[in-house]
């Protein structure tokens, strides 16, 4: 679609800035109507069809804002691009969860204006081919990895058809081990952008102090053993995707930096002067609340915004036990052939407990209990006995011992560091989730598992 088609509705009480503008985006190809205030703007959007409103903020009678939210009750679709001469990051957070598609700060950067309309214009397209594509994406989303046919799994796939052909930053959101990574590698390789890189991030396995360096890279010299120059994740990932796995572990001052990158699409490396532009499809995930983190002052919530513009929920084991038979025989084929082993199915009551277990580490506990039951398996059937390990413990077997009571005269180190062994075992040996379990930090847990010989273990 040629620039020429949209139309472009300009809303500002100053008369010489509206002019200003319309003669300058009216010299880019696009067909312009104005409105002097945000009354008028309403009128405009019930009157004709529009394709973007660019709009100022403080106006005398009908602000931006509350003209905003009354176009979107009109259409939800017209991306809305607001100009303020005030910037707060107050004004901007509220203006996003309004569902300003961006905000522009006077005097206006006029190369910054031409391109934020031409992406968010390029949004409306992308939006309509994603609907004409839809059922055809669905049914053909290139997904080896991801296993399922439970109806949450479909709802969840068909809406990975529908925003990988965008450009949109996607948030996967759900409990550890629900295959968070696995559903941002489907949206990039079901992207427009399938031939360039994904690129992994794990911001919970990186310092504090080497996050900055490890996304934006450095230059020699710039601290204490950078003997070279290095390029970040960011640079390696241009033109392809960046994922940011456990990205509520990033802390707050790197929040500020990635916020300025997102924005502005360009970064400088550390110890470094030049600015490096790049071109990056962003996708994160998190098990964290990070609305509960925005509340509590430790994530930033015009971060938030920024990343939370698609949110993808991973449904957990629990909730599509209907997937567990076909997840279990697509974790016995791949670890029977990687152990070389011949092993090719299960007992019906090994099944049933398989299907009856609750699996508080989901996907990566089951996929975690499969491996390990081929591993010592003495015959081609794993039948109830090679899963013992997930049998309900009935207090020890004293009736008399109550649900999670613990024997006496045990010592406390001892309850503690069976404790942190179990939780280990039912997160799937991922530290954070077990951390979280547990009711501590990362680093206390770390330290614990050095203190009680465990630190070999394996787990993010």
């Amino acid at each position: 679609m040629m620039a020429d088609t949209y139309r472009v509705l300009v809303v500002d009480d100053d008369a010489a800035h509206r002019t200003m503008l319309n003669t300058l985006v009216g010299g880019w190809g696009y067909e312009i109507v104005d409105a002097d205030d945000g009354e008028a703007a309403v009128d405009a959007v019930r009157a004709q069809p529009v394709d973007l409103v660019l709009m100022d903020i403080r106006m005398v009678r009908v602000s931006g804002l509350e003209a905003l939210e009354r176009i979107k009750t009109i259409n939800p679709a017209i991306p809305i691009v607001l100009m303020t001469a005030y910037a707060s990051v107050e004004m901007a957070v509220d203006a996003l969860k309004k569902g300003a598609y961006d905000y522009l700060i006077k005097p206006l950067d006029f190369d910054k204006l031409r391109l934020t309309l031409a992406r968010a214009l390029e949004h409306i397209r992308l939006r309509a081919e994603n609907r004409r594509l839809k059922h055809q994406l669905a049914g053909g989303l290139q997904a080896p990895d991801i296993v399922g046919s439970s109806p949450a799994m479909v709802r969840l796939m068909e809406t990975v058809a529908q925003v990988a052909v965008s450009e949109a930053t996607v948030m996967v959101t759900g409990e550890s081990g629900t295959g968070k990574e696995l559903v941002a590698a489907a949206i990039h390789h079901n992207s427009p952008r399938r031939d360039g890189p994904l690129v992994k991030v794990n911001c919970a396995a990186i310092t504090d102090t080497l996050l900055e360096s490890e996304l934006f890279g450095h230059e020699k010299g710039a601290f204490t053993g950078a003997d070279r120059r290095k390029e970040g994740r960011f640079v390696q990932a241009d033109g392809g995707s960046l994922f940011l796995d456990e990205v509520g572990e990033m802390p707050v001052s790197m929040q500020v930096k990635l916020l300025r990158v997102i924005q502005e699409r360009e970064l400088t490396r550390v110890g470094g002067e030049e600015t490096l532009s790049v071109d990056v499809r962003l996708v994160v995930a998190t098990n964290r609340d990070l609305m509960k983190m925005v509340r509590a002052g430790t994530f930033r919530e015009d971060l938030y915004y920024r990343l939370n513009v698609v949110e993808l929920k991973t449904p957990p084991l629990r909730e599509r036990r209907e997937d567990i038979p076909l997840l279990a025989t697509h974790f016995l084929a791949r670890f029977a052939e990687k152990n070389r082993k011949v092993v090719d199915r299960f007992s019906p009551r090994a099944m049933d407990l398989l299907i009856r277990h609750p699996w508080p580490g989901n996907v990566r506990e089951l996929m975690n209990t499969i491996e390990r039951a081929v591993v010592l398996a003495r015959s081609a059937c794993l039948d109830r006995n090679d899963f013992a390990a997930l049998e309900p413990n009935p207090g020890d077997g004293d009736p008399d011992t109550p649900p999670g009571a613990f024997a006496v005269d045990v010592p406390l180190e001892q309850i503690e560091r069976d404790a942190i062994v179990n939780t280990l075992a039912s997160a799937g040996g991922n530290k954070s989730e077990a951390a979280r379990r547990l009711g501590i930090t990362r680093k206390t847990l770390r330290e614990k598992l050095k203190r009680y010989n465990l630190a070999s273990t394996k787990g993010k």
